[in-house]
């Protein structure tokens, strides 16, 4: 994030240059540019509008370079799993333009026509990305261009009135808009994001929207120098970054109204670990980040209770293992109270698991085998920190790593520290919740009951 009073903005004239200079002397071709652009509008899209809620797209795409780079931006987020429909009325007959439209027929993305178009545009797209003119554009938009302009300047002023309607985001330069002055007539687009390219135009500095973000991320030096462009650093490997503050969210009206199968009683399994181990499957079979990981909450004499995320390492009838430092707060607090809840939450799959019970170590031999199945580097670490005491700085960490590093460095067996090893929690209380619409959540309570001497489990529905 840069504050956009620092950032350098590009003239007409100066935009031009900086693109014959790339694709002259420093030896670029339009379609690698094209293909980094957009890209870098795509990914621009994807840091705000996720595809879970904004996955019906239309790319209205111009005659120029700017049209090829919405194409490029389709096929991208096609690939980010968003659902990309294509209007490009005018189509340029060159083997790059054809090629992009290949490509995309090749993914079956549909191309609409202007009369193709649904007359209510916010019934069928989340997201309206406006490649139609760029920084080269002169004149006044013609046929059929100039009725597409209007129309998404007409749904800019219907978003402010109403609360569901799509949002739209122009590439480099706003359709309507000067590309030095800006909206000077007052009927261009009013995008709600801005993607810059290669540096910010002029008229950027009169977006008023709430998501300014430059991609490109392919400006060399020399060009830096010679225009004396100041450009925000772009974060690790991202294509872009974002230009001034993200919006102000109201925090109290972020809500997600779930859409889920339901809940049943009769299509559990009868023993929790088992509907534990089928919504384990199903959370890696989603491809969810970490699906073991859980919150472990621990509450030691003082009553007070803490929490932090740790790795499920291990699930069976005995009940739920997981790996720390013996000498850390919460096994200081479970040896005070050895009681636990753990929370595991699939956010992809509105899930949410709850086990509560009693826990104890497990057998140092285990634990042993356990230390000696991970990397070694998690194996050094594991000696290097004295987790929860309270050190100067990383610097002493990052020392203490090499200096075992060193130690360790000819393959020879690392030890088990003492104070190292693994916990079980035995279940005595499951629950299971699925998230539903308007908050009518699915909770399936599984509470253990002795039956002619035989563990049972007992399924209650609870009320959300």
């Amino acid at each position: 994030m840069q504050n956009p009073e620092s950032i350098s903005y590009l003239t007409q004239r100066e935009a031009a240059e900086v693109d014959e200079i790339l694709m002259g002397p420093l030896g670029f071709s339009v379609d690698q540019l094209m293909e980094l652009a957009g890209l870098s509008v795509a990914t621009s899209i994807a840091e705000v509008y996720k595809p879970s809620e904004y996955s019906r797209v239309l790319a209205i795409c111009g005659p120029g370079n700017n049209g090829g780079d919405g194409l490029v931006a389709a096929r991208h987020l096609h690939h980010f799993g968003y659902k990309p429909s294509v209007c490009y009325p005018k189509r340029t007959q060159k083997p790059l333009y054809n090629g992009l439209v290949t490509q995309l027929e090749s993914l079956s993305v549909p191309f609409l026509s202007v009369e193709d178009l649904p007359v209510d545009l916010p019934e069928d797209f989340d997201i309206l990305v406006d490649a139609m003119f760029g920084f080269s554009f002169h004149g006044s938009p013609r046929p059929p261009f100039d009725d597409l302009i209007q129309k998404l300047v007409q749904l800019c002023n219907f978003a402010q009135n109403h609360q569901k309607s799509p949002v739209t985001v122009s590439v480099d330069i706003p359709s309507g808009w000067h590309v030095e002055e800006g909206d000077v007539s007052g009927e261009g687009v009013k995008p709600d994001m801005l993607v810059s390219l290669t540096a910010p135009k002029l008229c950027a500095k009169k977006f008023t929207g709430p998501h300014h973000f430059l991609g490109g991320r392919f400006v060399p030096s020399s060009i830096v120098d010679k225009f004396k462009l100041h450009l925000p650093p772009y974060p690790g490997t991202s294509m872009c970054v974002r230009i001034g503050k993200p919006p102000q969210i109201d925090i109290s009206a972020l809500r997600q109204n779930y859409i889920s199968p339901e809940l049943l009683e009769e299509q559990v399994a009868a023993d929790p670990i088992d509907q534990f181990r089928k919504w384990f499957d199903e959370a890696l079979a989603a491809g969810l980040r970490e699906p073991n990981a859980m919150a472990l909450s621990t509450v030691g004499k003082d009553g007070k209770p803490s929490s932090r995320i740790v790795l499920l390492k291990g699930v069976d009838k005995d009940g739920f293992v997981w790996y720390t430092n013996y000498e850390s707060q919460k096994a200081h607090e479970l040896s005070e109270n050895p009681h636990a809840s753990l929370l595991f939450y699939w956010d992809g799959l509105n899930r949410q698991v709850r086990v509560e019970g009693s826990v104890q170590k497990v057998p140092d031999e285990e634990s042993e085998q356990y230390f000696h199945s991970r990397p070694r580097g998690s194996q050094i670490g594991a000696i290097a920190s004295k987790q929860s005491t309270s050190i100067p700085g990383r610097h002493i960490l990052h020392q203490t790593y090499k200096e075992l590093e060193e130690k360790y460095s000819d393959g020879s067996l690392i030890p088990k520290p003492k104070h190292w090893g693994g916990y079980r929690l035995k279940p005595q209380l499951f629950e299971f919740w699925q998230g539903q619409q308007s908050r009518l959540h699915d909770r399936l309570q599984y509470i253990p009951q002795e039956i002619d001497r035989k563990l049972v489990w007992k399924i209650v529905r609870l009320a959300p």
